[in-house]
């Protein structure tokens, strides 16, 4: 069996377990951003840290920044789910060559 496909074969797990623990941590960042815009509509007084300190700032500003914040990270997401189907699609297609090689070796 070629070593070259059962490498490859291993790079594209690697690079795929990379890709699920980076869109498992921007799910979290999602969950975190959806429960801080939730509590600020509900919220009269508004803070953020900067630093050390907090410092009051008004609810509709930073509402607006949590929710720009929210589109970018959710089009991060969406470029890993696609990311992960394709590694997933040519994982399936490195391991396929890897069962070929072996069934014709066997013979």
């Amino acid at each position: 069996m070629s070593s070259n496909k059962m490498q490859q074969l291993r790079l594209t797990q690697q690079n795929l377990q990379n890709v699920l623990g980076q869109k498992q941590q921007l799910e979290s960042q999602l969950l975190e951003l959806d429960s801080a815009l939730t509590e600020l509509k509900t919220a009269e007084k508004a803070y953020r840290i900067i630093g050390k300190i907090m410092v009051a700032s008004p609810t509709e500003k930073l509402s607006k920044e949590l929710q720009e914040k929210r589109e970018v990270i959710e089009i991060r997401f969406k470029n890993f789910s696609k990311q992960e189907e394709r590694l997933k699609a040519g994982l399936e297609e490195a391991q396929q060559e890897v069962l070929q090689e072996l069934k014709q070796k066997k013979k």
